[in-house]
C-alpha cells in the first residue's frame, strides 16, 4: 500500500536530504581524522606525527579545499548546481581510497589533498542548491540540514573509531576510511538522480525544463510564478574574473562581504579545534585515561547531534539575527572562562576546575550546533542575488576552509606551548564577530530569496538609528508644541524654516 500523501515529505525535502550528504561526508572526516591518527595501529604504519606534522596532516584537506573553493561558484553558475557537486563527489572518493589503501605519509597526504579539493568544490554549492531548491518557509530548515548531517557524521566518526581501535592491525583505521568512501559514492548517485535547480535554469533561459524541475521536486507552483518563474532578467554571461569582480562592486559589496565575514569567522571561533582535538583538551584538563578521554569526546559529539535536532527543526521559527548574537556571546564566554582558570593555573587532574573546563567545552560545543554552525550557512547563502549566490558562497568557503585549516594547524602548536593562549585568541575573535553582527547583519527570516536583497539598503543599526531620527524629527514638526514659546521671533523662524522656505527667502 503507497503511503498517503499528506504523510510523505515533499520532493524538495528529500533532494535536500540527499544532497546533504555532502555534510555527512565532511562531519565523518572531522570526526575521525583526530583519533584515526592517534591510534597505535596508524603509528605502526604511517609513523608518528609532531604536533607540527598532525596539525598539517589533519587540516590539509581544508588547505586544498581553498582553492578549488574559489572557482567552484563560476562553474556551478556556468554548468549547473549539481554537475559541480558530482565532481566533488568524485574526487573525495579517490581521496578516501588513497587514504585507505596508504602505506606511507605521503601517499596519505595526497589523498587527504584530493579528499580537501573535492569538498571544496562540492561545499558551497550544495548549500547553493538546497537554498534554491525550498520553498521561503522551510528554507532556514532545509538550508541547515548539510550542518545537522555534518554533526551527525562527527558522531559516527568518533564512534566508528572507538569501535575499530579495537581491532587488531591497520584495519582499525582504514575502516574508517572505507565508510567515507561509501557516503561519497550515495552523494554521487543522488547528484545523477536529482533535478538541477529550478532558478538556475530560469537564470540560463531554460524555463521548460525550470517547470519540469519543480513539478519532480513538488514545489509550490503559485509561490514560484510569483517570485522568480516569470522572471524577464536577461542572463548576463561573464568570465571568472568578472564573475569574482562583479561580487565587490557597489550593490554587491556589503553582502559579499558579510558573507565572508560570517563564515570565515565562524570557524575562528575555535569550533575545529575543539572537535578535531577534543581528547587533546579532555587529557589536558585532567582526563589521564585515553579511553576516558576518547569517551568524553564521544559524549561531546552525541550531545553535539542532540542539540542539532531542535536547531535544525526550529531554523524557521527563530530568527537569524539573535540566534547568532547570543550564540557569539555564549562561545566568547565559554573561551574566555577556560582560559582565565589555565592562566591563574588552577586545572589540575583533580579538584572542580578540571570539571568546569570539561563543562564549558560541552557548552561551546552545544551552542555552535545549535546557533553559528545552523545560521552561517543559512545566511550567506540566502543573502545574495541569485546571479552571484554560487560564486559568493564559494568564495566565502574557500575562506571558510582557510580560517579553518588555521585554526586546525595552529591548535596543537598553541596547546603545547601554553595552555590559555588558544582559548583567549578565539574568545576575542568571538567577541569582535558578535560587535560586528549586532551592527550588520539585516532579519532575513521568512522572506523569499528574491525579497530578501531589500534588506541590505543600509547597515541594521544604521537603519534603526535613522528611522527613530525621521520619526521624532516628524513628530516634532507635526507638534503644536513649539508654537507656544515665549520668543515668538524664535517661534516664527523655527516655523517659516521648516514650512515656508521659500517665504522666508523673499522677505529677506
Amino acid at each position: 500500500m503507497s503511503t498517503p500523501r499528506h504523510f510523505r515529505p515533499p520532493k524538495y525535502a528529500l533532494a535536500s536530504v540527499a544532497i546533504s550528504l555532502a555534510g555527512l561526508f565532511n562531519g565523518y572526516d572531522t570526526g575521525s581524522i583526530g583519533a584515526m591518527t592517534t591510534m597505535a595501529q596508524f603509528e605502526a604504519v604511517i609513523g608518528r606525527l609532531s604536533p607540527t606534522l598532525l596539525g598539517f596532516t589533519v587540516s590539509l584537506v581544508m588547505l586544498a579545499g581553498v582553492v578549488p573553493s574559489f572557482f567552484a561558484g563560476y562553474l556551478a553558475e556556468r554548468f549547473g548546481r549539481l554537475r559541480v557537486i558530482l565532481c566533488g563527489s568524485v574526487l573525495v572518493i579517490l581521496g578516501a581510497v588513497l587514504q585507505g589503501s596508504a602505506n606511507s605519509l605521503p601517499q596519505f597526504l595526497v589523498g587527504r589533498a584530493f579528499s580537501g579539493c573535492g569538498q571544496g568544490i562540492f561545499l558551497s554549492n550544495v548549500s547553493v542548491y538546497i537554498c534554491e531548491v525550498a520553498p521561503a518557509k522551510h528554507r532556514g530548515m532545509l538550508v541547515g540540514l548539510p550542518q545537522f548531517q555534518a554533526a551527525t557524521g562527527v558522531c559516527l566518526g568518533y564512534f566508528t573509531c572507538y569501535g575499530s581501535v579495537k581491532l587488531s592491525g591497520s584495519i582499525a583505521w582504514r575502516l574508517p576510511l572505507a565508510l567515507q568512501s561509501v557516503v561519497g559514492a550515495a552523494l554521487t548517485l543522488s547528484c545523477l538522480v536529482l533535478p538541477e535547480s529550478p532558478r538556475w535554469l530560469i537564470q540560463h533561459g531554460k524555463t521548460q525544463q525550470a517547470r519540469r524541475s519543480l513539478q519532480k521536486l513538488e514545489f509550490d507552483m503559485a509561490e514560484a510564478e510569483r517570485d522568480f518563474l516569470t522572471s524577464t532578467q536577461e542572463r548576463v554571461s561573464l568570465s571568472l574574473w568578472q564573475s569574482l569582480a562583479m561580487l565587490f562592486k557597489r550593490g554587491y559589496r556589503a553582502r559579499t562581504m558579510l558573507a565572508l565575514f560570517i563564515l570565515g569567522m565562524v570557524q575562528l571561533s575555535g569550533i575545529d579545534g575543539v572537535i578535531y582535538y577534543a581528547p587533546t583538551l579532555f587529557s589536558q584538563a585532567g582526563l589521564t585515561s585515553s579511553t576516558a578521554s576518547f569517551l568524553a569526546s564521544g559524549v561531546s559529539a552525541i550531545l553535539m547531534l542532540v542539540i542539532s535536532i531542535p536547531a535544525f527543526l526550529f531554523a524557521d521559527k527563530w530568527g537569524r539575527r539573535i540566534s547568532a548574537i547570543s550564540g557569539g556571546i555564549t562561545l566568547s564566554a565559554c573561551m574566555f572562562l577556560i582560559g582565565s582558570l589555565y592562566a591563574a593555573n588552577a586545572v589540575h587532574p583533580s579538584g572542580v576546575a578540571r570539571w568546569v573546563v570539561i563543562v564549558s567545552v560541552y557548552i561551546f560545543s552545544l551552542t555552535y550546533c545549535a546557533t553559528w554552525g545552523i545560521v552561517g550557512k543559512i545566511y550567506a547563502s540566502e543573502i545574495q542575488p541569485g546571479h552571484t549566490r554560487a560564486a559568493a558562497n564559494s568564495v566565502a568557503q574557500a575562506l571558510s576552509f582557510f580560517t579553518n585549516w588555521i585554526v586546525a594547524i595552529l591548535t596543537p602548536i598553541l596547546l603545547k606551548r601554553s595552555a590559555y593562549s588558544a582559548y583567549f585568541l578565539f574568545g576575542g575573535l568571538a567577541l569582535v564577530t558578535v560587535t560586528v553582527l549586532v551592527l550588520y547583519m539585516p532579519e532575513t527570516r521568512g522572506r523569499s530569496l528574491e525579497n530578501i536583497q531589500e534588506a541590505f539598503h543600509r547597515p541594521t543599526v544604521i537603519s534603526d538609528v535613522t528611522s527613530w531620527i525621521r520619526r521624532r524629527g516628524q513628530a516634532i514638526v507635526e507638534s503644536p508644541e513649539p508654537i507656544q514659546l515665549t520668543n515668538r521671533s524664535l517661534t516664527n523662524h523655527s516655523a517659516s524654516s521648516v514650512a515656508r522656505p521659500r517665504r522666508i527667502e523673499a522677505t529677506k
